[in-house]
C-alpha cells in the first residue's frame, strides 16, 4: 500500500508567510534612512534645492546684487583660476658669436696600413719587435735564417772569378792574334772566333756580376725592417717558423698614426659652401669628439675633398688631418666628426627649448611687459648646440618662454620663475592635491559604508 504524502497545516503556511512579510517591512524600515540621507548628500532629495537658479536670484544677479552661495562660490574658483599666473621659464635674446659648424659620423683611418711580409724563404729565426710597440722606418723587425743566402753569395762571387780569369785569358790571346793577323800569319777566322770568345766571357762575367747583386739584395731581405714609422699589431707568425714570400697573413701589420686621417661624408647640399671657402685659401678647422658628443679627442683641417659624390646616399667624402700627439684617435673609431665652417660675430639667438613646434610652423612665447604673453614667428637659421638663430622676429633683449609652454595661450599671464624655484613650486603643488584628493575620497565614502551593514541585517532578519 502506497503511504500518503505529508500534509502541512494551513496554520503553519500562513504563519510562515506573516514572518516574511515582517521581516521585510524591518529591512525596509532600516533601508530607508540610509537612502534618504544618500539622496541628502547628492542633493536630490524632497529638501534639495532645484537643479536651476530661483527667479529671484537670476533677478538678483542681473540688477547687481548679490548672487546666491552655490553661484558665489563656483564664479570666485574659476575668477581666481583665470586671474592666477602660469610659472614659466624664460630666457632673453642675446647677441654673440656663433659657430657655423655641421657634425656627422666619421671613422678614424691611418695614414698608412702595412702589411710585412718576407720576401724570401727561410725559418725566422728572431722577431725584434713587441706586440703593440712603436717603430720607426728601419727597425728591424725580424730575421730570418742568413746561412743559405750567404753560401748563395759566396757561390755567386765564385763563378764570377772563374769567368772572370777566363776573359782575361782570352782577351791576350784575342790581342796575339790581332799581331799574327797584321803579320798574315793566322787566318782571318781564327781572329774572329777568338773575338766572339771574348764578348761571350764578358756576358758571362755580366751575368755573374748580377747574380752576386740578386744573392746580396736576398741576403739583405732576411733582415726583415719596418717600411713606415707607426704602431705594430700582433705578431702572426712565432719564431721557428718556416715562412714564405706568398703567406698572406705575412709577419705583422704596421699601421702609422701620427699623423692619422678622419673619412667623414657630408650632405651634396653643403659641399658648395665647403668648395666656396677651401677656393679662398681657408683652413676649415675639424673636431673629434667621442659618441656622447663632449670629448674633444683632436684637433685638425680639412685635408682633401673626393671627386664624387656617392649616388646612393647623396653624399661626399672629405678627410681631415689631424696630428694625434696624445693618441687619442684610433684607426677604424667611429667618432663625431664638427666641421667648423664660418664663425658669425653678431648673432642673435636664443636657447632652442623656446621654439615649438605647431600649425604656424615655428614659434615661440614672447614675455610682454605686461606680463602676458603672445605667440611669435620668428626666422630661423642654423642650430648650433642648445641655441639656434634668430633672422627676424625678435629683437636683442627680448625673453621667450623656454619651460612651462604646455599651459600657454595666446594672452596669458604669466609669472617668471628660475628652474629651480619652478620645479619645488611644482612639486609642492603635486603633493597638495594629493592631500586634497584623499580628503575628498575619504568624506564621499563615509555614508555608503553603511549599506554593507543594512544589508547584513537583514539577511539576519
Amino acid at each position: 500500500m502506497t503511504p500518503s504524502p505529508l500534509r502541512i497545516p494551513r496554520q503553519t503556511t500562513l504563519a510562515r508567510a506573516a514572518r516574511r512579510r515582517r521581516a521585510a517591512a524591518s529591512a525596509c524600515r532600516t533601508a530607508l534612512p540610509v537612502l534618504l540621507a544618500l539622496l541628502a548628500l547628492a542633493g536630490c532629495g524632497p529638501s534639495a534645492a532645484p537643479a536651476g537658479p530661483a527667479p529671484g536670484a537670476a533677478a538678483a544677479g542681473a540688477g547687481g546684487g548679490p548672487p546666491t552661495a552655490g553661484t558665489d562660490s563656483g564664479g570666485k574658483g574659476r575668477a581666481g583660476a583665470d586671474a592666477r599666473p602660469i610659472p614659466v621659464a624664460a630666457a632673453a635674446a642675446t647677441v654673440g658669436p656663433l659657430d657655423h659648424t655641421l657634425t656627422v659620423l666619421g671613422t678614424v683611418v691611418a695614414r698608412s696600413t702595412v702589411t710585412v711580409r718576407t720576401q724570401v724563404d727561410g725559418q725566422l729565426t728572431q722577431v725584434a719587435f713587441v706586440e703593440g710597440q712603436f717603430v720607426k722606418a728601419g727597425d728591424l723587425l725580424a730575421q730570418i735564417d742568413v746561412r743559405p743566402y750567404e753560401a748563395a753569395l759566396a757561390n755567386a762571387k765564385a763563378n764570377l772569378e772563374r769567368d772572370d780569369a777566363q776573359l782575361q785569358n782570352a782577351l791576350v790571346d784575342e790581342a796575339r792574334y790581332r799581331q799574327l793577323m797584321a803579320e798574315d800569319s793566322i787566318p782571318k777566322q781564327q781572329l774572329d772566333t777568338q773575338e766572339a770568345l771574348v764578348r761571350q766571357l764578358k756576358g758571362t762575367v755580366n751575368s755573374d756580376r748580377a747574380q752576386i747583386q740578386t744573392a746580396e739584395l736576398n741576403l739583405a731581405y732576411t733582415h726583415v725592417t719596418a717600411p713606415v714609422s707607426g704602431r705594430v699589431g700582433l705578431r702572426q707568425v712565432d719564431a721557428g717558423n718556416v715562412v714564405h714570400a706568398s703567406d698572406a697573413n705575412g709577419l705583422v701589420v704596421l699601421t702609422e698614426v701620427q699623423p692619422i686621417d678622419v673619412v667623414f661624408p657630408v650632405p651634396q647640399d653643403a659641399l658648395q659652401g665647403i668648395l666656396q671657402r677651401t677656393r679662398g685659401g681657408a683652413q676649415l678647422q675639424i673636431e673629434a669628439l667621442d659618441r656622447d658628443g663632449r670629448t674633444v679627442l683632436g684637433t685638425g683641417t680639412l685635408r682633401s675633398i673626393d671627386n664624387l659624390i656617392d649616388t646612393t646616399t647623396g653624399t661626399v667624402k672629405l678627410k681631415g688631418a689631424f696630428a694625434n700627439q696624445k693618441l687619442q684617435l684610433f684607426p677604424n673609431q667611429f667618432v663625431n666628426v664638427r666641421l667648423r665652417l664660418e664663425t658669425i660675430p653678431d648673432a642673435l639667438t636664443v636657447p632652442t627649448a623656446a621654439v615649438q613646434r605647431g600649425a604656424p610652423g615655428n614659434y615661440v612665447y614672447l614675455v610682454q611687459a605686461d606680463g602676458t604673453v603672445t605667440m611669435r614667428v620668428p626666422k630661423l637659421g642654423f642650430t648650433e648646440g642648445d641655441r639656434v638663430q634668430v633672422l627676424e622676429g625678435l629683437a636683442p633683449g627680448d625673453r621667450v618662454v623656454t619651460d612651462g609652454t604646455d599651459k600657454l595661450r595666446e594672452g596669458a599671464r604669466v609669472e617668471i620663475l628660475d628652474p629651480a624655484a619652478g620645479a619645488a613650486a611644482r612639486g609642492g603643488g603635486g603633493t597638495g592635491g594629493g592631500h586634497s584628493h584623499k580628503h575628498g575620497a575619504a568624506t564621499g565614502t563615509e555614508a555608503p559604508a553603511a549599506a554593507p551593514e543594512a544589508a547584513k541585517k537583514q539577511r539576519q532578519d
